[in-house]
């Protein structure tokens, strides 16, 4: 047998030690890949809803002035008075509520339907809804989940609605809702002509911050807007925190899985000390004994890490689809090899300690060993 051979095989000698130790380490990689797939998905999410379709920036209500109130909506009439704004080209108007639509929680997006570029609404199937009809478009996926296709009904508030048409826009949050009539939807919630967000498009040879700005400080105090890559970049900082504290939790289970490679690995070299002997005895060096535990150490973690790999995709993916929570989950190949580095980084460090001790072992004490 070889000495690559050697050791790939002598880690599952003792299958219930290896299993133990897999999952020990299987488990803290698992974590980083769940955790990195969920904060890669949020950034994209993020950045896909700040550059909705057409939309070049979004207005909302300034949550710090009626933060005391809990009012965060906006009066309809500022959609119309901020589309006649200098070098703002369209404005659109957005109103959002969710319902129980025959078992299902369905998120409802209220607009105009001259406005759905506004979205990125691309129809795949059927036609836009007209607006002062009861019919509602669904995204892909709500269609998918809800088992429906265009000429369907689903009764809202009691009301029946025809569906008319399947829409795509790529985003998965907006892919998971239905859309309708802004004023159809805002009777239904007796919303009094308010909105929660207006989406603006402004003219080619208009200026994105001149014009953003000029929103704010036409509505001082009450309106503020969101407008891509600045409010990206604060949002991304805010995911930067949180995946910090992601790989602080993930750290805590890659220590308790290498303190489990520590202990595997002294106990396999106390078991094989009268085989450590032997081998000494017949010409191995001390550092051929070293590679030997090392390498061992190795394979043990790469094994573990592919394992944890596959464990977090699977276990993530299996959470956001029981969970029905509309959340986009990104798995990119530099996730994968930085879960397998850090799998190889602890067999290092762990195998570290049992290896040189191996080393060491006098081979007239380790022949001698019972």
């Amino acid at each position: 047998m070889s000495f690559i051979k050697l050791m790939a095989k002598n880690p599952f000698r003792n299958k219930a030690r290896l299993a133990l130790a897999v999952i020990g380490i299987a488990i803290g990689i698992a974590t980083i890949v769940a955790l990195g797939m969920v904060t890669d998905g949020l950034k994209v999410s993020i950045e896909e809803q700040l550059k909705t379709g057409g939309a070049d920036f979004v207005v909302i209500k300034n949550t710090t002035s009626d933060s005391s109130t809990g009012s965060y909506s906006i009066k309809n009439s500022r959609v119309d008075e901020i589309s006649k704004m200098d070098g703002v080209k369209q404005a659109a108007g957005v109103y959002t509520s969710s319902r129980m639509v025959e078992g299902n929680q369905l998120g409802l997006a209220g607009i105009y339907q001259k406005d759905l570029n506004m979205l990125g609404v691309k129809m795949i199937q059927g036609n836009p809804f007209s607006d002062d009809k009861n019919e509602v478009i669904l995204g892909k996926l709500a269609s998918e989940k809800m088992k429906k296709k265009v000429g369907d009904t689903i009764t809202v508030n009691g009301g029946k609605y025809t569906i008319t048409g399947i829409y795509e826009t790529g985003n998965k949050e907006l892919d998971s809702i239905g859309g309708l009539s802004l004023g159809k939807l805002q009777s239904l919630d007796e919303n009094e002509g308010k909105v929660d967000m207006i989406y603006v498009k402004i003219n080619n040879n208009a200026d994105l911050k001149t014009v953003s700005q000029g929103v704010v400080k036409t509505y001082p105090g009450e309106l503020t807007t969101i407008s891509s890559l600045e409010d990206f970049q604060r949002a991304d900082d805010s995911l930067q925190m949180v995946e910090t504290a992601s790989m602080a939790i993930s750290l805590l289970a890659i220590v308790i899985g290498g303190i489990g490679i520590i202990n595997t690995m002294i106990m396999s070299v106390f078991e094989r000390t009268r085989e450590i002997g032997v081998l000494k005895a017949v010409g191995w060096k001390s550092r051929r004994i070293l590679s030997m535990i090392l390498g061992e150490s190795v394979v043990l973690t790469i094994l573990a890490g592919l394992v944890g790999i596959i464990l977090g995709v699977i276990g993530i993916e299996a959470i956001i689809t029981f969970s029905d929570t509309p959340l986009q989950l990104i798995f990119t190949p530099a996730l994968a090899l930085r879960a397998l580095g850090i799998a190889i980084f602890v067999g290092v460090i762990g195998g570290l300690y049992p290896a040189i001790r191996a080393s060491r072992l006098p081979p007239t004490e380790a022949l001698r060993y019972e």
